[in-house]
């Protein structure tokens, strides 16, 4: 994982504990310079993610998803209709179902000529495509969490490794799994472009002290 993505994924994981962080101690932690956490948070706003706050007197990442009425471009639409595409290929019924209706309530407050040409994107998509192999793991990551079962996956140029998947969350557009990994012994933050492998396990976990999503948030 490249230094500036693997900052941006850190920088997620540091700010969504609902705090305010200056960027003076998000530098010094990072062991970047000031300058680089503005561009970061500059960039993290630019990819959707919530980041609240200002420079001189620091960031949190808000859990808002209230969405104000806002105006679409001809772009955006199609961006917005690829996004439910790829949730209708990645092959889990319930995100089907979500994209499904979704749609739906787009489609209910859409100019009529603007609907078909937006809509083309959803039978559009090749499975082969990019943001399918970004998701192509979704499904399995899910399973697991559910299941509470142990995951082998393999990380881009890196060993695979055995953890406990504890959740799958999106930041605009980041997506991220948080486990126990039992190789490292410790939390873990992968953003899921990075996964080239998830293999579900025989084994199964249960939460154990110090080894919980609780643990991981606290």
């Amino acid at each position: 994982m490249k230094n500036n993505n693997l900052r941006l994924v850190t920088l997620i994981d540091t700010l969504r504990d609902g705090r305010v962080h200056r960027a003076d101690d998000l530098a010094a932690f990072l062991g970047v310079s000031v300058r680089t956490i503005y561009r970061d948070m500059d960039k993290l706003s630019a990819s959707g993610v919530p980041v609240a706050g200002t420079r001189g007197e620091g960031y949190r990442i808000t859990p808002a998803i209230t969405l104000p009425p806002i105006t679409l471009t001809p772009t955006e639409l199609e961006a917005l209709n690829l996004g439910l595409a790829v949730a209708a290929e990645v092959g889990d019924a319930d995100l089907q179902d979500a994209a499904g209706t979704l749609a739906a309530k787009f489609d209910a407050v859409l100019p009529t000529e603007s609907i078909a040409e937006g809509a083309a994107w959803r039978h559009a998509l090749h499975p082969q495509g990019k943001a399918t192999r970004i998701f192509a793991h979704l499904p399995v990551l899910r399973a697991a969490i559910q299941a509470r079962q142990k995951l082998r996956i393999g990380i881009v140029n890196e060993d695979a490794r055995v953890v406990r998947p504890l959740r799958v969350e999106n930041w605009g557009r980041f997506w991220l799994l948080t486990a126990w990994c039992e190789d490292d012994e410790g939390f873990a933050t992968y953003p899921l472009n990075q996964i080239d492998s998830a293999e579900a396990l025989p084994e199964l976990f249960v939460d154990e002290p110090g080894k919980s999503l609780a643990d991981a948030r606290a």
